[in-house]
C-alpha cells in the first residue's frame, strides 16, 4: 500500500495515523476530521497530513478506513464516492459491531466497485479524542477481520498485513460470529463496570475510600457515554444471553449468601479465579 486514508480523527483514527507514521516511515497516511479543531490537534500531535477536506484525504487511497461511529460512516462512505474513484479500493471499519457496518457499507462498496472487509482491533481506552492517540495503542492486540461477502483471499492479506503492520495479531470470523464475542468479552464487561460505578459509588461520601478494587474494576465506565450507548443499541441483541447469565448469577450468590454457605460460595469464587487467572 502507498496511501492510507483514515476518516475520523478520534481515539483510534489519530493512532491509527500515528502508527502508520512510525511503523510504515513509506506510506503516506492521511486522517480526515469533520470538525477544523480535531484537525487542528492532530497536526498539534505530529500527523502531518490532515485536513477536513474529504476528496483530499482519499485521492489516491489503496485503503480506506472509517474510524467514525457506526451511525456515520455511511454518509462518510457515500460523500467520498460522491468526489472520488473508489474502483479496487479496499474500505473497512474499526467499529465495535461488525453486522451493522456490513449492512450499511456492503452495497455501497460493491457499487464503487471497492472492496469491504470489516475490522477490529481490540485497543482502545476510556480517554477519547485525537488528543489520546499512541502510535503505540495496537500492539500486542488482537484485530478481529470480517469477510462476509467473500472478496478473494489476496485482499484479506493485504489488510491483515497492514494491522499486523502496526502491532495486531488478526483473527478471522464472520460478523455475526464477532458481534456474539465482543457482546461477552468486550460489551457487556463495559455494561457490567457501569452498573459496579452505580452500585458502589451511589454514595458520595464513600468514594474517598474506594481502593484500587474498585478503582480497576469500574474504569471502563469512564468511556465516552454516548459512543458506548450506540455501541450496546447496535449489539442489543447478542448482548441479551450475558445480561441474563450475569443476572442468573448474581441471584445464586445472594442465595449462597443468605443460606450461609460458604463451601459453595468458595467454588463459585475459585471458578471465578480460575477463569481470570487463565486469560492471556
Amino acid at each position: 500500500m502507498k496511501r492510507i486514508a483514515v476518516l475520523g480523527s478520534g481515539l483510534l483514527g489519530g493512532s491509527i495515523a500515528l502508527a502508520v507514521q512510525e511503523y510504515l516511515p513509506s506510506v503516506k497516511v492521511c486522517l480526515w476530521g469533520r470538525r477544523e479543531e480535531s484537525v487542528a490537534e492532530a497536526l498539534t500531535l505530529g500527523i502531518g497530513e490532515s485536513t477536513s477536506d474529504l476528496a483530499k484525504a482519499v485521492t489516491g487511497a489503496d485503503l480506506i478506513i472509517l474510524a467514525s461511529p457506526v451511525g456515520a460512516m455511511a454518509k462518510i462512505i457515500s460523500a467520498a464516492i460522491a468526489v472520488c474513484d473508489l474502483s479496487d479500493v479496499i474500505i473497512t471499519d474499526v467499529g465495535s459491531v461488525k453486522a451493522e457496518p456490513l449492512s450499511a457499507l456492503g452495497d455501497l462498496a460493491a457499487e464503487a466497485s471497492s472492496i469491504y472487509l470489516g475490522s477490529h482491533p481490540m485497543a482502545g481506552s476510556e480517554q477519547a479524542g485525537v488528543q489520546a492517540a499512541q502510535s503505540d495503542l495496537f500492539q500486542q492486540a488482537a484485530c478481529i477481520i470480517t469477510n462476509d461477502m467473500n472478496h478473494a483471499e489476496e485482499h484479506v492479506i493485504k489488510l491483515s498485513g497492514f494491522w499486523e503492520s502496526i502491532g495486531c495479531k488478526c483473527h478471522h470470523t464472520s460478523a455475526q460470529e464477532h458481534d456474539e464475542m465482543v457482546a461477552r468479552i468486550s460489551h457487556f464487561p463495559h455494561l457490567l463496570a457501569s452498573v459496579g460505578a452505580l452500585v458502589g459509588l451511589k454514595h458520595s461520601d464513600y468514594s474517598a475510600l474506594a481502593g484500587n478494587g474498585l478503582r480497576d474494576t469500574t474504569r471502563v465506565a469512564s468511556g465516552n457515554a454516548s459512543m458506548w450507548a450506540e455501541i450496546m443499541l447496535s449489539n442489543r441483541s447478542a448482548m441479551k444471553a450475558p445480561i441474563e447469565e450475569a443476572i442468573k448469577h448474581l441471584r445464586e450468590m445472594l442465595a449462597l449468601l443468605e443460606d450461609s454457605s460458604e463451601e459453595e460460595l468458595v467454588s463459585s469464587l475459585g471458578e471465578a479465579k480460575r477463569l481470570r487467572d487463565e486469560l492471556i
